[in-house]
């Protein structure tokens, strides 16, 4: 049995990894979890920004951090321009605007291949969960711990979770595309 459990929670980790992946990707609209990958140089050691900073989103299309150190404020614009974003912030010595442009038609067919990546990265992380339990079975079912059938009822358990939790990833893909190519 503990196979099984050991499965699901490393088929509900692959789950978070994508959802956290899917977050950082840009669609049209500004949200905070855009900016959740960039690092800022602070106090000699790079950290992520929303450690140095309140990230809001006060409109669709644009993005507001205010520093909790004003003297971060270059730093906070740097990090963001040498991210693969494409974003171009500036700064009124108080606050870094972030204003999100609208997507191309173009980028919005890129972004949606880079969804699919990472949908299919997590699904190869739900399988490797699957090999690893049917491995545990297997394993169990040639020390005698297991009998043949309940190691076939425990294999087809397994592989009723792998195809749940691909659904669920499927499902965030296809709510995330429709998101990216919403104009």
């Amino acid at each position: 049995m503990p196979s099984i459990a050991a499965a699901k929670e490393l088929m509900e980790k692959a789950i978070e990894a994508t959802r956290r992946e899917f977050a950082s990707v840009r669609t049209g609209k500004a949200t905070p979890a855009l900016l959740e990958m960039v690092r800022v140089e602070a106090y000699g050691s790079k950290v992520p920004l929303n450690q140095v900073g309140t990230i809001s989103a006060p409109e669709p299309r644009l993005l507001v951090i205010q520093p909790w150190d004003k003297s971060l404020i270059g730093e906070i614009e740097k990090g963001i321009r040498t991210s693969d974003l494409g974003l171009n912030p500036s700064n009124d010595g108080n606050v870094v605007r972030i204003p999100i442009p609208a997507l191309t038609e173009e980028r919005r067919r890129e972004l949606v291949r880079v969804l699919q990546k990472l949908a299919e990265e997590g699904r190869i992380s739900v399988r490797h969960a699957r090999q690893e339990a049917n491995r545990e079975i297997r394993r169990q079912q040639q020390e005698n711990e297991i009998g043949e059938d309940e190691a076939h009822r425990l294999t087809d358990q397994v592989q009723k979770l792998t195809d749940e939790y691909i659904a669920r990833i499927d499902e965030m893909l296809d709510i995330k595309e429709q998101e990216v190519m919403e104009i």
